[in-house]
């Protein structure tokens, strides 16, 4: 019972550490410290939002590998995919963007519009997509400079302190100038975590805005097309049984064979180039 009294009291007569630095540094420090707090909660905020969306998209994205390109057109198919999917934004901008063409007073070529047209929904998407980041790029850039203002007025305070008692030694500078120190240490805690949330989520972002601009380029070839160009894709089982044995068949570094490998645009399921259709 004794040990367990004089604990919370040791504990409560410790003259060094955060909050005595806090109430030694006063209203700057608290302020500091203030901000310090809000730049690390919005950071793990964005974070798991940004992650959350993302995976979404990811998600949505094999959705379409699937089952998208199996539907007799493009109508049908984005009723398989989610309301407030990316992937089907993209489908119905192209598809208004089609009916569109039609009302123009002074058409130009359709293959123009519908690129534009498809462009322009896969930059907002893209758009969204880094909303948030910009914070986290401020957040690691700044919060090391913000610690160390609260570390600079620490050490001044300490030092008109130590100036004024008259004493220099080490037992009176250490402890003041070692919880001002704290104000860097807490600049750093935050943006470390800032900083490798900004690289992580940019590098995600950048993985799923090559898959959309992959299916947008698919949506534009297939309309200007009238559906006769799509990419080749396979049922699930039959996709993962076929890379098993290509896997186990193929030498590292052998050429694809033919008719593995989902068709681009401009290719025919036969593999020859696409013919341009004459659209008067």
């Amino acid at each position: 019972m004794a040990a367990a009294a004089t604990a919370p009291a040791a504990a409560d007569a410790n003259p060094y550490g955060l909050f005595q630095a806090l109430k030694e540094g006063g209203v700057i420090s608290w302020t500091v410290f203030t901000i310090l707090v809000i730049m690390s909660v919005g950071t793990f905020y964005i974070l798991f939002t940004k992650l959350f969306e993302q995976q979404k998209i990811i998600s949505q994205g094999r959705k379409v590998r699937s089952s998208f390109w199996n539907s007799p057109n493009l109508k049908d198919a984005s009723t398989k995919l989610d309301q407030r999917s990316a992937y089907r934004a993209i489908v119905d901008d192209a598809l208004v963007a089609q009916d569109q063409h039609s009302k123009l007073t002074d058409p130009i070529d359709q293959h123009d519009w519908m690129a534009n047209s498809l462009a322009r929904s896969q930059g907002g998407i893209a758009a969204r997509l880094g909303e948030g980041l910009a914070f986290l790029a401020t957040v690691g850039s700044t919060a090391p400079f913000i610690g160390l203002f609260g570390t600079v007025i620490g050490i001044y305070r300490a030092l008109i302190k130590i100036g004024a008692s008259g004493q220099a030694s080490i037992s009176t500078v250490a402890g003041p100038v070692g919880e001002a120190l704290i104000m860097t240490a807490l600049g750093l805690v935050v943006a470390v975590p800032a900083v490798l949330a900004y690289n992580w989520l940019i590098r995600r972002n950048k993985s799923i805005v090559e898959d959309l601009a992959a299916f947008t380029n698919d949506v534009h070839g297939y309309m200007m097309s009238d559906g006769r160009v799509k990419p080749a894709m396979l049922a699930p089982a039959a996709a993962s049984s076929t890379v098993s044995r290509t896997a186990q068949t193929r030498a590292p570094g052998a050429p694809t064979p033919a008719g593995t490998e989902p068709l681009r645009t401009g290719a025919t399921q036969t593999g020859q180039q696409a013919q341009p259709t004459d659209r008067r």
